[in-house]
């Protein structure tokens, strides 16, 4: 019987909780609040796509001819490249007309790359982008399908979890999705168990400052306490983050994107401050702006280093032996420690569903959406039976099936009880940018703490005239 990933692991409470923790980012313009003229545009294109819409798609696929553009940022090797691979060659043997272009782009040039195909009228079928502020900017355009609607059409709205589907339209601020989730995760801390057993730690740190002990604990045990793929960055704004919400609460980075509150407010440069004063104490070992994430996770299971933030898709990289050295129960998650209950309280996790993938409203047509279809109802299996991933689909593996790393992503997906999300989700791109080109200067002691946050305080102004 096929499982809604959270559906039953989940209350309803727990959910409206999540949604409570994510509704502060909200972003952009509901339907209800869009203007006249773009409602009354966007009824004609969706009677137009009903009129042309003559399939059935209750019956088998009709093999359509279709030359399909894929953009990512993943080798087909590697990560999410893998399950967008394998979907599109498997759906070639249901339809052999079917052509796919698979091209790569860097993290770090996405977003230009995007821009600029948009300024040529030219996105691709698919893309990958990023959920909040960046999607608004591309719904608001009309750039982009509305795939609550097509899932809809096609009848496979089921197979994309509710849980998915609230926090990808939370994070649009829209009643519809606009974008497909490849991931739904929650971060934390990944902790090598074998060396904090070294150094002595009985067990995970629950506050801000046992947290802050084991790190000394390990560094005095001549172990690297943290291991962070700064040269990728978002790596490092990650952190800035973890202290920025447990200390200021989970609305803090949208107060400051709404100017209620300054990024250059004490609390946001203290947030700062402390990740440079890790990278003082050496608790990034050596060289910490050019190891990227991948190089770190490395780290973290052969014993380098004992602590690395990420997301629960890290279980994938962990259920696969031939990378995990750790084993398959060597290491451990912990969520992010507390500074505050009563204004973070422990049961909150950062989370988010991923890299998504969007859809070029102008390309979008008979054959995208048996190609669509096709996707949504087998990426969950795919995902769960190759990487032991979960991504926002149902899927059919039964408890039993599962790694134990899986298992412990789906525990504590099932602890959360509300939810804050990542350091640019509200900023755009110009806030984004200035957050990630610095903050290397930010662990080399290049920038202080103040000049950082003023060089996003400084975006935000600029972006505002």
């Amino acid at each position: 019987m096929r499982k809604k990933i959270l559906a039953t692991l989940l209350s309803t409470a727990m959910v409206l909780g999540v949604l409570s923790g994510c509704a502060g980012t909200t972003t952009g313009t509901t339907a209800s609040e869009a203007p006249a003229e773009a409602k009354e545009e966007a009824a004609a294109d969706t009677a137009t796509d009903a009129a042309a819409s003559t399939s059935d798609f209750s019956g088998e696929d009709p093999q359509l001819e279709k030359e399909f553009h894929i953009l990512s940022i993943w080798a087909e090797d590697n990560d999410n490249g893998v399950l967008i691979n394998s979907i599109c060659k498997s759906y070639q043997e249901v339809n052999p007309n079917f052509k796919y272009e698979y091209e790569l782009v860097s993290s770090d040039d996405l977003r230009q790359k995007v821009a600029t195909l948009v300024a040529s009228n030219d996105l691709p079928d698919m893309f990958v982008y990023e959920s909040g502020k960046p999607i608004v900017d591309l719904i608001e355009a009309g750039q982009v399908a509305d795939i609550g609607a097509m899932l809809s059409e096609i009848g496979s709205t089921d197979y994309v979890t509710p849980s998915a589907t609230s926090l990808l339209e939370t994070l649009s601020g829209t009643d519809t999705i606009y974008d497909l989730p490849l991931g739904l995760n929650v971060e934390g801390f990944w902790y090598n168990k074998a060396l904090f057993e070294e150094a002595g730690i009985e067990k995970a740190p629950e506050t801000w400052d046992e947290f802050e002990e084991d790190l000394q604990k390990l560094s005095d045990a001549g172990i690297q306490p943290l291991s962070c793929g700064a040269a990728d960055k978002w790596g490092a704004t990650r952190l800035i983050n973890a202290y920025t919400v447990r200390s200021l609460g989970a609305d803090a980075m949208k107060n400051a994107a709404e100017g209620t509150t300054s990024y250059t407010d004490e609390g946001y440069v203290k947030a700062a401050a402390k990740i440079q004063e890790w990278a003082n104490k050496g608790y990034f070992g050596e060289g910490v702006n050019t190891v990227d994430m991948n190089t770190a996770g490395s780290m973290l299971m052969t014993g380098k280093a004992a602590i690395f933030y990420n997301g629960s898709w890290f279980a994938s990289n962990l259920n696969d032996t031939t990378a995990n050295a750790a084993g398959e129960d060597g290491i451990g998650f912990f969520n992010i420690p507390v500074v505050d209950p009563s204004v973070s309280a422990a049961d909150a996790y950062s989370m988010n569903c991923g890299n998504i993938l969007c859809l070029s409203q102008a390309k979008t047509d008979e054959a995208t959406k048996w190609f669509v279809k096709y996707f949504v109802e087998h990426l969950g299996d795919v995902a769960m039976e190759t990487q032991g991933s979960i991504k926002g689909y149902t899927y059919s593996a039964q408890a039993s099936d599962m790694s134990g790393y899986t298992q412990l992503v789906l525990d504590e997906i099932g602890k959360a009880q509300s939810a804050f999300t990542w350091y640019e989700a509200t900023m755009g791109s110009e806030l984004s940018d200035a957050a990630q080109n610095n903050v290397q200067m930010l662990l080399s002691g290049e920038m202080t703490p103040e000049d950082y946050m003023q060089s996003i305080q400084d975006a935000a102004d600029m972006a505002a005239n």
